[in-house]
C-alpha cells in the first residue's frame, strides 16, 4: 500500500519581505503618502539582496499597496489620490467610454444592528453595531447609482453625518485620513433587478426599469472585511467596465 506524502511548502523570499513589508503598512510604520525607506535600507533591514526588495515592492505595486514615482522614490499608496483610487473601485463609465469623477450626495447615515447576511459577511456577531450610509451618485447631474453601504460601527466611532460632510476627498480617502481604515480589494456580485419603488424615485426611474445591482465585500490587510456595499446602477447611459487579464 502506497501512501502520499505532502510536499513541504515553499515560499519564494520576496513573498517573505513582501509580507513583513505589508505588515509594516498595516502598522502604519509609514503613512499613507508618506516614502518608505530606499530598496538599500530595506535590503539591510532583512538581510537580504537588494533584488529581493525590488521584486517584493514591484508585488507591493502590482497589489495597489505602494506607488513608484520616478526620481523620488516609493510612496505608500493613498485613497486621498482621487482619480486613482476613485476609477480603481468605480467601474462606471459613460457609454461613449468618457469616465469623470461622480458628483457624491449623502441621503442618510443611522446606526443599527448586524443581522445574520451582514455578520456573515463581515465576519460580525448577530447584534453586532453598524453604521448604515445611503448615498446617491452623479454624473452631470444625472443620478445613477444609489448606494447602501454598511460598516462595523467598532471601526468608525464618531463617524456623524457632519464628519462625513464636511470631509473634502473620497470616502475611502476619508476612511484611510480620519480612521486609519485603507481599503485595499474587494468581492463583487453582479445581478440585474427590477427598481422597486424607493430606489425609482431616487434614481428617476420608473418602478420595475431594470437595475445593475453590485454588491460589495470590501477587504483591508489580511482580508479582514470592512465594508458591505450593495450598489443601484441606472444603465440607461452608463455601465459597468472592467478589464481581465
Amino acid at each position: 500500500m502506497s501512501t502520499t506524502t505532502a510536499a513541504p511548502s515553499f515560499r519564494p523570499l520576496y513573498l517573505q519581505i513582501k509580507a513583513l513589508l505589508e505588515r509594516s503598512l498595516e502598522i502604519r510604520e509609514w503613512a499613507p503618502g508618506s516614502a518608505i525607506p530606499s530598496e538599500i535600507e530595506l535590503a539591510g533591514r532583512f538581510g537580504v539582496s537588494q533584488g529581493t526588495v525590488r521584486k517584493a515592492i514591484n508585488a507591493l505595486a502590482a497589489d495597489n499597496l505602494v506607488v513608484r514615482r520616478q526620481g523620488k522614490g516609493t510612496f505608500v499608496a493613498t485613497h486621498t489620490e482621487e482619480q486613482a483610487s476613485s476609477f480603481r473601485f468605480l467601474r462606471i463609465c459613460h457609454n461613449d467610454g468618457h469616465y469623470e469623477y461622480p458628483g457624491s450626495r449623502l441621503i442618510d447615515l443611522r446606526r443599527g444592528k448586524a443581522g445574520a447576511e451582514v455578520a456573515r459577511q463581515l465576519d460580525l456577531k448577530q447584534g453586532d453595531p453598524v453604521l448604515i450610509l445611503r448615498r446617491l451618485l452623479e454624473w452631470g447631474g444625472e443620478p445613477v447609482v444609489l448606494d447602501e453601504i454598511t460598516l462595523p460601527a467598532a471601526l468608525f466611532r464618531g463617524l456623524t453625518r457632519a464628519r462625513y460632510e464636511t470631509y473634502h476627498g473620497s470616502m475611502y480617502g476619508l476612511f484611510e485620513t480620519q480612521y486609519g481604515v485603507r481599503m485595499l480589494k474587494a468581492r463583487e456580485h453582479l445581478s440585474a433587478i427590477p427598481a422597486d419603488a424607493a430606489s425609482a424615485s431616487v434614481l428617476g426611474v420608473a418602478v420595475g426599469s431594470p437595475l445593475l445591482a453590485v454588491d460589495r465585500v470590501t477587504l483591508t490587510y489580511g482580508d479582514r472585511p470592512v465594508e458591505m456595499r450593495r450598489g443601484l446602477c441606472n444603465t440607461r447611459s452608463h455601465h459597468y467596465f472592467n478589464e481581465l487579464f
